[in-house]
């Protein structure tokens, strides 16, 4: 049986900032819904995602910027990352990490540069929404089998 991962819940403090974040990055608007107990959805899918985001008000008791490392996958890392602070986001410089095989949490072990082979899986940079939830995007030029 497929499982697809369609949603990830992020949490957020302010909605109507955390959307207009999103929107900034070029993120499509699938839904802002809400219901007469207070709860609120709103549903943001990045372009080229079969999975979204939601956010909103009475979703998740999770901490506002609680989450790390969601990724957002490219086929280019230097110019996902050119497209991100062109449009005003404040981008990490592009890493590796020492041990080349994934990044570690936080900015431990990252070298600066793209992977020096440009190994598949092994560029990163790095951003924070207005919360602090933090998203790493990766470069995958070609996908490992079976993905």
């Amino acid at each position: 049986m497929d499982m697809k991962l369609e949603v990830v819940v992020v949490p957020v403090a302010d909605v109507d900032r955390a959307r207009e974040f999103y929107e900034s990055l070029g993120w499509r608007q699938d839904a802002d819904f809400s219901a007469n107990d207070g709860l609120r959805v709103v549903q943001l899918t990045p372009p080229g995602s079969e999975a979204s985001v939601i956010f909103g008000d009475r979703l998740t008791t999770a901490v506002p910027g609680s989450v790390q490392g969601l990724h957002l996958v490219v086929s280019d890392i230097e110019e996902a990352r050119a497209e991100l602070v062109g449009r005003g986001v404040d981008v990490s410089e592009v890493f590796h990490d020492a041990g080349g095989v994934f990044h570690h949490a936080g900015t431990e072990a990252r070298v600066p540069g793209p992977h020096p082979e440009r190994a598949g899986y092994g560029s990163f940079a790095s951003f924070s929404d207005p919360d602090g939830n933090e998203w790493v995007v990766q470069e995958v030029k070609t996908r490992a089998p079976g993905r």
